[in-house]
């Protein structure tokens, strides 16, 4: 089964199309045969492709929305610019998987797209007003080019988390906002945190109800998960993605007067002061020069700038705090496992984050940690009783097999 994955942003639609089916996700033997994205929609778009066989392409062409750039993506898929002879026509393309942000308490699991599962993404537009309208628009856009035949599954970043119990996810506010509004945490970055959790378990070759795990998803946006018996107890986002740790561009954790004290010294009204917190805070605020760790460690190494320094402390002070706060409130953990972009990338942060959690039982194994980029692997001493890994994510190819699953029915992994 050829599955098209599909995330839409604002002005951009990142996709790949992964061959699977149930035989192949038993025995980890699916292919990715494409991926790509189109920037800047509205205009000039920036097209990028890559097949699993050529070089990547990049090319531009006016796309006015998010419809006409998954025209244009499907129109190169099929012809012989991609290379791609397992797409010769839409009829290849057996279904469409979408990333959607929130769920809310409506969906705890991915689910086949109906008139009533739009309604229902629909309904939780208040919960994630930057992201669900765009999602809408792009699972909009393939029923328009691919009709009620091809079945669409929409796969939710805050599914993973709907096992985190009621003390945890609740905040202390009275409790008929919650009744009524339905203000409470519900965490993101689901579909990455339940990834690594999965292939530590296939690496270290335990059940589900084996691992007991703390997953750092560090990219720009940044989340902690608590992982115990395969399930999600908690989590470091909350009602939306702006609580937890210090970000690209958000502020994480804060004290909540700090909102109306902006807003009162700094004249700005309640939506611009959460315009500051989502996209001018974090890195970018503290340093004043970027919200791309790359380009902060780089600037630390050369010329040392106090604010780059403080930026990074505090990023990784934040990270290292979630990780003895699930300690605690998980009963200690077997690992703590590094993804997304930082996370994967980043050595000299993971060995900051981990400095000082010896006590814990981590040791981080210097040299095994300087020379892991981009790969699985161990990066704590083997004496470690507490340990540490790289697993890149892989959201896409869980989006594919959840899609599969659900056109299948197959039960719902945990």
């Amino acid at each position: 089964m050829n599955v098209l994955i599909l995330n839409a942003g604002s002005s951009s639609l990142k996709f790949q199309v992964i061959a699977t089916d149930l035989e192949k996700i038993k025995s980890n033997a699916d292919h990715r045969l494409c991926r790509g994205q189109v920037e800047r929609t509205g205009g000039e778009a920036i097209v990028t492709f890559q097949t699993h066989n050529r070089a990547r392409q990049v090319s531009t062409a006016p796309l006015r929305d998010i419809s006409a750039a998954l025209d244009y993506v499907l129109r190169w898929l099929s012809s012989e610019k991609s290379g791609l002879t397992e797409i010769q026509s839409l009829a290849d393309i057996h279904a469409v998987g979408h990333r959607v942000v929130h769920g809310g308490e409506l969906f705890k699991e991915s689910v086949l797209v109906t008139d009533d599962v739009i309604r229902g993404i629909e309904e939780c537009i208040d919960l994630a007003p930057l992201h669900n309208p765009n999602n809408l628009r792009g699972i909009r856009a393939a029923r328009e080019i691919f009709g009620q035949k091809t079945p669409q599954v929409a796969v939710f970043d805050t599914a993973f988390h709907a096992t985190i119990p009621e003390h945890a996810y609740l905040y202390a506010l009275p409790y008929h906002l919650y009744r009524r509004h339905r203000m409470r945490r519900y965490g993101f970055h689901g579909t990455s945190h339940r990834y690594v959790a999965y292939r530590y378990r296939l690496l270290r070759q335990l059940t589900r109800e084996q691992t007991n795990v703390i997953t750092m998803h560090l990219g720009n946006g940044c989340s902690a998960a608590a992982i115990r018996a395969g399930k999600s107890v908690d989590t470091s986002m909350g009602m939306t993605p702006l609580e937890g740790l210090v970000m690209g561009t958000r502020s994480g954790d804060l004290d909540p007067s700090v909102v109306n004290l902006i807003a009162t010294k700094e004249g700005l009204q309640p939506h611009e002061v959460d315009g500051l917190l989502n996209t001018q805070s974090g890195l970018l605020g503290v340093s004043g020069l970027t919200n791309d760790m790359r380009v902060l460690e780089e600037e630390l190494r050369l010329h040392d700038d106090r604010r780059v320094r403080l930026a990074i402390d505090m990023f990784c002070h934040r990270a290292r705090k979630y990780i003895g706060s699930f300690l605690a409130s998980m009963g200690g953990a077997d690992a703590v496992i590094f993804t997304g972009g930082i996370g994967e990338n980043s050595p000299e942060i993971r060995a900051r984050i981990c400095a000082g959690l010896e006590w814990a039982g981590l040791t981080i194994d210097e040299e095994q940690n300087r020379k892991t980029r981009g790969v699985e692997d161990r990066i704590s001493t083997e004496t470690s009783t507490l340990a540490a890994y790289t697993i890149p994510t892989d959201e896409e190819l869980l989006i594919a097999r959840d899609a599969v699953r659900v056109i299948e029915g197959e039960p719902h992994p945990a």
